[in-house]
């Protein structure tokens, strides 16, 4: 519990030093594509924008309206480690899968209640964390064990 707690402190800290809000300055993020393969045998494409800095994974996907149903957010970490976000600002709902060592998904959030100040945490260390629209992982059978493929997690 108190890891949870310092890690939303984190998070919150990075937002009140990136200085963000409705009036600031908007991040740009560079795009990509990247794939889950499911154990049933699916394949979903998604094209992503890539939070890389302190500063756009502060931003994410806050202050949005819409989400296309085949894009997302993938939050690259530094290395390897338990990982805690929330929804505040963020005005949509969203399942975060987080991805493990090889891509392999860990756990995924669904339906994440827009603007809630709940804490909501990988179920171990991560490599990243991909949010899509709320209810395209059940909707395309997606689950832990499945896999994300894309240049910037580590294969294994």
């Amino acid at each position: 519990m108190a890891a949870a707690i310092i890690r939303t402190l984190t998070l919150v800290l990075l937002l009140v030093a990136a200085g963000l809000g409705p009036s600031s300055a908007a991040e740009t993020f560079r795009t990509d594509r990247l794939t889950i393969e499911t154990a049933s045998g699916g394949k979903f494409g998604f094209t992503i924008e890539l939070a890389e800095t302190p500063r756009q994974m502060a931003q994410g996907l806050m202050f949005r309206q819409s989400l296309e149903p085949d894009a997302g957010m993938l939050f690259v970490l530094p290395k390897e480690q338990p990982m805690s976000m929330w929804m505040k600002n963020t005005f949509i709902p969203l399942d975060m899968v987080f991805i493990g060592a090889g891509g392999v998904i860990v756990n995924i959030h669904e339906n994440a209640v827009p603007q809630s100040l709940d804490t909501i945490s990988s179920a171990g260390p991560v490599h990243a964390v991909l949010e899509i629209g709320g209810g395209m992982a059940k909707r395309l059978g997606i689950h832990a064990g499945d896999r994300v493929i894309h240049k910037s997690l580590p294969a294994q």
